[in-house]
């Protein structure tokens, strides 16, 4: 008796990947809505003199400082941790659990190191949370993506836990946590840019 082959295996749908990315492209259009009314907003302010007697939109309420060197150390924070993130990424293709593990908990750390700069720069700038459009808007960007960041960490610890607790035949969920730092880190790039930068 004569019998047909099995069928191929089919062939992995990455529905995690894909709905990671579907989720990226919401978070960036809502970030870019954001930043689209922080700049309506900062380009229909009046002009004001400065104190070197040049012009400048009088955006920004008088007193307020934005310290570069802490938003600075975040964006390259974040640039270290895609990079951590990916070495999970490398490290889960291959089979090694330790590097795995060691890829997410670095990440992790440049995570919370992202959050405590984050928090310096609250408390530097000493932006008030009722004052108006500015401080609304400030607040609103950057405690959005430091929800962002929470979310991040969670996703992260998750990652760890599944993957590290024996499921290490699912790589894509490593892939899809490394394509999420990768998004975040694009927003921010973006968040840093217009409101810690331009101003």
């Amino acid at each position: 008796m004569l019998a047909l082959p099995p069928a191929p295996a089919p062939a992995p749908r990455r529905q995690l990947i894909i709905g990671t990315a579907f989720g990226g492209a919401a978070m960036a259009m809502f970030f870019g809505g954001m930043l689209a009314i922080w700049m309506r907003y900062r380009n229909a302010a009046p002009l004001r003199a400065a104190s070197n007697g040049d012009q400048i939109k009088a955006w920004m309420p008088k007193g307020i400082e934005v310290h570069e060197v802490a938003a600075n150390l975040m964006l390259i924070t974040l640039v270290l941790a895609c990079v951590m993130a990916q070495l999970a990424v490398y490290s889960a293709k291959r089979g090694d659990r330790v590097h795995v593990g060691l890829g997410l908990g670095i990440a992790s750390v440049f995570g919370l190191a992202v959050l405590n700069a984050q928090a310096f720069e609250y408390g530097q700038m000493g932006v008030a949370i009722k004052g108006g459009i500015f401080n609304s808007l400030f607040y609103g960007i950057t405690g959005a993506f430091t929800l962002l960041l929470i979310l991040l960490l969670v996703a992260t610890a998750v990652t760890a836990f599944r993957y590290l607790g024996g499921r290490t035949q699912d790589r894509e969920v490593v892939s899809a946590l490394a394509l999420f730092w990768y998004i975040s880190t694009a927003v921010y790039i973006a968040v840093w840019f217009i409101v810690y930068v331009t101003k």
